[in-house]
């Protein structure tokens, strides 16, 4: 029998490479992931930070951050603030990062739009290559649709799919279901 721990690297040791407990591979700080968090990917799971965080660079200062219970789907993408170029210049070229001399020339030090810290509550479902742009949140319990692009805030419990993402309904109406004969006042 195995032991429930969120130490535990891989949760399913016949799925070994492939599944794993996220928390126990991540190692930049700018990204925090909650106990029991799960990712999948054939391709080899240990790679999230890699193939999965794009754009993330510590300067920005924007964090990922991601509760505990969720479920992430194989392909799922984080896009951090370094995918946002500023729009509002003679260009939206990053000029300022590739020489000193274009720096000056551009007047500008961050040639990136900061949406703050993109946040996923607890027990969130992200379906198969969802995209979640920069500086989202995502409430708890929230189902993102497969190949959904998340491009606002996504209220809690809610389900979404489709590019832009957009709610579809709601898991609950107003109260987590009661077992039958049951109510809130301890009957």
């Amino acid at each position: 029998m195995t032991t429930i721990s969120p130490e535990i690297l891989f949760p399913i040791p016949a799925l070994e490479s492939e599944l794993i407990y996220l928390k126990n591979f991540i190692t930049r700080a700018n990204v925090q992931v909650g106990d029991f968090t799960y990712f999948h990917d054939l391709e080899g799971a240990n790679q999230f930070e890699k193939k999965n965080v794009l754009y993330h660079h510590e300067k920005m200062g924007d964090r990922l951050i991601i509760g505990k219970f969720c479920s992430i789907a194989m392909g799922t993408r984080f896009l951090m603030g370094g995918a946002l170029h500023k729009s509002d210049g003679f260009s939206t070229y990053p000029f300022s990062i590739f020489s000193a001399e274009w720096q000056e020339k551009s007047n500008t030090d961050i040639p990136y739009v900061n949406k703050g810290d993109t946040v996923i509550g607890n027990d969130v479902w992200m379906g198969y290559e969802s995209v979640v742009l920069p500086g989202v949140k995502i409430g708890n319990g929230a189902i993102i649709g497969a190949r959904a692009v998340v491009t606002k805030d996504v209220p809690a419990y809610a389900i979404v799919g489709g590019v832009p993402a957009k709610i579809l309904r709601k898991r609950f109406d107003g109260q987590l279901p009661l077992p039958k004969g049951r109510s809130l006042k301890g009957n």
